[in-house]
C-alpha cells in the first residue's frame, strides 16, 4: 500500500503551483495570450499544462510550504515576475499601436474609432490595423513559443524563491517603459514627416489662394496621401517591430538570468 505523507503532498502541490502562478501571471498580460478574445479558461489550462510538464525539473526552496509566510511571499514574487515579463513584451505592441494613432492624427483619421478586439477599448482604425499586422508577424516569427521557452528556462536561471528580480531588475523594467514612446516615434516618424510636408504645402496653397476651401479639398487629399504613405512605410513598420521585439526578448532573458 502506497502512503503519502502531508509533507510529500505539500511538496507535490508546490512543485506545480508556483510555476503555474508565474506562467499564468505572464499569460494574463502578455500579447496574444492576454488578448480579451482569448478565454481565461484557456489561459489557465495552458499555464497548468506547462506547469505540469516542467514540474519535475523545477527546483524548490527547501523547508517552505505554500501557506507559510515565506510561501505567500514566494507566491507574490512569482506574480510580479510573470506580470513583469508579460508587461515588457506587451509594451512593444502598445508602441506600434501608439505609432498608428500618431499617424492617424496627422492624416485626419483620428475621428475613426473601432473596437480593438485585443485590448477591448476603442482605438483609431490605423492603430488597430498595426496591432493586427504585428500580431501576425509575432506569430509568424514564433514569438509565442519563444516566450514559453524563456519562461521555462527562467525556472533554472531565476529559481523560485523570495529574492525575485531585485532592485536592478525592477529598475530595468521601469526604464523599458520608455520604449512605448521611442518605439512609437521611430515607427511613425517617416509617415509623420511626409504628412507634415503635405500639410505645409496646404498652408502655402491657402496663402496663395485664400478663397480656396481647403477643408473640403485638403482633407480628402490628405487622406489619400496618408494611405499611400502607410502602404509605402509598411516595411519600415515591420522592420521596426522586429527590432523592438528582439530588444524585448533580450530584456526578458536578462531579467530571467538566461
Amino acid at each position: 500500500m502506497i502512503t503519502v505523507t502531508a509533507a510529500q503532498l505539500e511538496h507535490g502541490i508546490a512543485t506545480v503551483f508556483w510555476p503555474f502562478v508565474r506562467i499564468g501571471s505572464c499569460f494574463m498580460v502578455a500579447p496574444v495570450f492576454g488578448a480579451i478574445s482569448v478565454p481565461p479558461q484557456l489561459r489557465v489550462v495552458l499555464a497548468g499544462a506547462i506547469a505540469l510538464l516542467i514540474a519535475p525539473l523545477v527546483p524548490l526552496p527547501a523547508g517552505i510550504t505554500i501557506l507559510s509566510g515565506a510561501g505567500v511571499l514566494i507566491t507574490l514574487q512569482q506574480v510580479i515576475i510573470g506580470v513583469a515579463l508579460g508587461f515588457c513584451l506587451q509594451l512593444v505592441f502598445e508602441a506600434l499601436n501608439l505609432g498608428g494613432q500618431m499617424i492617424a492624427n496627422s492624416m485626419g483619421l483620428s475621428l475613426s474609432f473601432n473596437l480593438d478586439p485585443q485590448n477591448g477599448t476603442s482605438t483609431p482604425a490605423l492603430g488597430q490595423l498595426y496591432t493586427v499586422l504585428v500580431t501576425l508577424v509575432f506569430l509568424l516569427l514564433n514569438g509565442h513559443t519563444a516566450l514559453i521557452r524563456i519562461l521555462v528556462a527562467g525556472f533554472r536561471t531565476l529559481p523560485i524563491g523570495t529574492a525575485g528580480f531585485g532592485p536592478t531588475g525592477l529598475w530595468a523594467v521601469v526604464k523599458w517603459g520608455s520604449i512605448l514612446f521611442s518605439g512609437a516615434l521611430a515607427v511613425a516618424l517617416p509617415a509623420i514627416t511626409a504628412l507634415l510636408v503635405a500639410n505645409l504645402a496646404f498652408g502655402v496653397v491657402s496663402r496663395a489662394a485664400p478663397t480656396l476651401n481647403l477643408f473640403a479639398t485638403g482633407l480628402p487629399i490628405s487622406l489619400i496621401f496618408g494611405l499611400l504613405v502607410i502602404i509605402v512605410s509598411l516595411p519600415v513598420v515591420e522592420s521596426g517591430f522586429v527590432r523592438l521585439l528582439g530588444q524585448a526578448f533580450m530584456l526578458l532573458r536578462a531579467l530571467s538570468g538566461a
